[in-house]
């Protein structure tokens, strides 16, 4: 390992995408080690110990998701998959089985780094143990069980208030459907999508306390919400 760069290891199986990775990657301080199926992946995560992994779900040995399971029945190193268009199913399915987040390919490098630097940065951090949680211009109080945005205090319902908390221990990150619903309402809520497109609504509103600030909520069409870290 180059000494004091972030480690990141590559499971791809396409030769082009490793190449573009290594060198995208490399240009910005980071080291790149690359693995070509599942298999190697999950040698290469337990020998090499990486601070992240770009993990393709379309994999020639064994599935990503596979690969995901086994690593977090060891290991809670942040994981971005690399998802074709069009495959929700896939992305719900890597994100409720512990992946960070997610980029379709083909991606943006800009903004794979972004989702990159968050995972990192989020990894890091122990926001459970917090009693204040703050993205941008809202602070969540958990004990007090109060909000503000910019500084306005912001009245919010106990389920208003408790999806928030979730997706403010989650910044930057993309949290489905149904995580949010198992956590909020329950296993047995975990179907009923359209109780949070009423009180994520509801709380977009009370959060765009002012016509100059941004919104923070962001929906991922069909997958979830992602709440911005700003």
């Amino acid at each position: 390992m180059k000494e004091g760069l972030r480690k990141v290891l590559v499971i791809d199986d396409e030769a082009s995408i490793r190449k573009l990775l290594r060198v995208s990657l490399e240009a910005n301080g980071y080291d790149v080690v690359e693995a070509v199926n599942g298999r190697e992946g999950l040698v290469e995560t337990a020998s090499q110990r990486p601070d992240l992994l770009l993990l393709d779900l379309g994999l020639p040995d064994m599935t990503g998701l596979a690969v995901l399971s086994e690593v977090r029945s060891w290991s809670q190193v942040p994981v971005i998959v690399l998802t074709v268009q069009d495959s929700d199913q896939d992305k719900i399915s890597a994100l409720d089985g512990g992946a960070d987040d997610y980029v379709t390919k083909p991606f943006s490098v800009p903004e794979l780094l972004v989702r990159m630097r968050v995972a990192l940065r989020h990894a890091g951090q122990s926001l459970q143990e917090k009693s204040e949680l703050i993205s941008g211009p809202v602070r969540v109080d958990v004990p007090g069980h109060t909000v503000t945005v910019n500084g306005e205090l912001v009245k919010l319902t106990v389920t208003e208030f408790n999806i928030l908390k979730v997706l403010i221990k989650n910044k930057g990150k993309v949290v489905t459907h149904r995580m949010l619903l198992n956590e909020v309402w329950g296993p047995n809520s975990v179907e009923h999508t359209h109780y949070l497109r009423v009180y994520v609504g509801g709380l977009r509103k009370k959060l765009h306390v002012r016509e100059d600030l941004p919104e923070i909520i962001a929906t991922e069409a069909g997958v979830g919400y992602r709440l911005l870290d700003l």
